[in-house]
């Protein structure tokens, strides 16, 4: 009778999730609600129902892709101890019909809160102020921010640096060759494609903008993170405030 209960408030939680939650995230949440259960248990009631998570499929940059060199440094710390500490942020392409769109996101690298995001055919430096500008409306940061990107030339052109300086923020950039100082940024698009826009085509640009307009909220209110304590975004900074 245990087991019957267990398997129906897994079988909830999975489909909540849309099938991208695995044991881990599922067993994290039960013991948000006070269920004592082992991990184990949890996989064996999992493959008595036969659920298993959707596998992400990695996408990655297109190779070749030139980057414009700039003497900005890499000021990331080592630990981030509050939200708006620093911010990330990044671009990727999605298909659109037969031609790419381009998406650009903030992310509060503390919390992994999406900020702002900005959606446009063009990719070029009124589509990086954009999500920018959202991000500030929204959180109104101190003075002292640190906005961290790839070394992309939409982010350093001097429209956009010139911009950063006069809301008191701290540009930082990866150092060359070196993709792994914005991964939360190259996490989160992996997230939304294969959890969203994974085997879904777009024909307008307006269909892309509904989906993302409903995946991100989602995102930020109840996707869990391992590197959270298996908390979302706004739940952590909720209990860290």
């Amino acid at each position: 009778m245990k087991d019957a209960e267990l398997r129906s408030q897994i079988r909830q939680h999975f489909e909540d999730s849309r099938g991208i939650y695995g044991s881990p995230r599922l067993h994290a949440l039960l013991q948000h609600q006070g269920i004592r259960v082992s991990r184990k248990r949890v996989i064996r009631l999992m493959q008595q129902d036969d659920l298993k998570a959707r596998a992400a499929k990695v996408y990655r940059r297109v190779p070749g892709s030139k980057r414009f060199f700039c003497q900005i440094p890499n000021s990331l710390p080592e630990l981030t101890t509050r939200s708006d500490q620093v911010w990330v942020a990044d671009i990727t392409f999605i298909m659109i019909g037969t031609r790419y769109h381009f998406l650009a996101v903030v992310m509060d690298k503390h919390s992994r809160r999406i900020l702002g995001w900005s959606l446009d055919k063009t990719r070029t430096v009124p589509l990086t102020l954009t999500a920018f500008n959202h991000a500030i409306a929204k959180r109104q940061p101190p003075a002292g921010l640190i906005f961290h990107t790839d070394r992309g030339i939409e982010f350093a052109a001097y429209a956009f640096r010139d911009h950063l300086k006069k809301h008191g923020v701290i540009q930082s950039m990866n150092r060359p060759k070196s993709m792994n100082d914005n991964a939360h940024m190259e996490s989160f698009f992996h997230s939304l494609k294969s959890e969203e826009l994974a085997g879904r085509r777009f024909e307008t640009q307006d269909e892309l903008d509904r989906a993302i307009r409903s995946y991100i909220p989602r995102y930020n209110a109840s996707r869990i993170h391992s590197s959270l304590c298996y908390r979302s975004p706004i739940d952590y900074e909720r209990l860290a405030a």
